[in-house]
């Protein structure tokens, strides 16, 4: 689990095929901060822009890691096939503070920035989602933007998709990749689990099973 607030920022240095099949994954080579990696060990679980991957090396020397992705993740996720900077958040311990919200790191989908620009001392972020996740966002909810845990300010249902609008303040944005977002960007999404379990709930409440 995480928390949607981020910790680091990461590079993508090296992406290799694991195979030359079109199921083959790939595996990633990303420079972490100095330090960053002190405390993280093989099989330890790191989200690169809200997406939960697994480490299988560290190189304290190279301040280096590397992960493997699945096709299925490349599918679902944006941007991690490709040399860039990316949103950290390491694994949630039990004593650790929740900042943010309930993060799975399991991402829903991808979203199109339609509108990122400044609005008095911080910065109105809009986004189109997929249609079928309208149903788990709404206003005043949590919702978790490449990674980041983020609060609904306004929702919108349009034949497209549903438009959601978000207040980023200038801390999120010198922290985090948001700051070189550009409209027409594609981000990844991943809806509330309480919502998530709420709309369940909702489904099997309606249509009970019958023996």
């Amino acid at each position: 689990m995480f928390t949607g607030i981020i910790t680091g920022l990461g590079q993508i240095v090296h992406v290799h095929d694991l195979g030359t099949e079109s199921s083959h994954g790939k595996r990633l080579t990303l420079l972490a901060p100095s330090g960053y990696l002190d405390d993280v060990g093989l099989g330890d679980s790191i989200a690169l822009n809200g997406a939960c991957m697994t480490v299988t090396a560290v190189d304290l020397l190279a301040k280096q890691f590397d992960i493997e992705i699945s096709v299925e993740s490349l599918t679902k996720t944006h941007g991690l096939a490709q040399k860039r900077w990316v949103n950290l958040e390491k694994a949630l311990r039990p004593m650790d503070r929740l900042g943010g919200h309930m993060v799975s790191g399991h991402v829903d989908g991808t979203a199109q920035v339609v509108q990122f620009e400044p609005t008095g001392e911080s910065w109105t972020l809009r986004v189109l989602a997929p249609l079928e996740l309208a149903c788990f966002l709404a206003y005043k909810g949590s919702v978790t933007l490449n990674g980041v845990s983020l609060t609904i300010n306004h929702v919108l249902d349009t034949p497209k998709g549903v438009e959601i609008s978000i207040n980023l303040i200038a801390h999120t944005l010198q922290n985090t990749t948001f700051k070189d977002t550009r409209v027409g960007d594609t981000i990844n999404i991943e809806i509330d689990t309480v919502a998530r379990y709420v709309h369940r709930s909702r489904q099997v409440e309606l249509n009970p099973s019958t023996p």
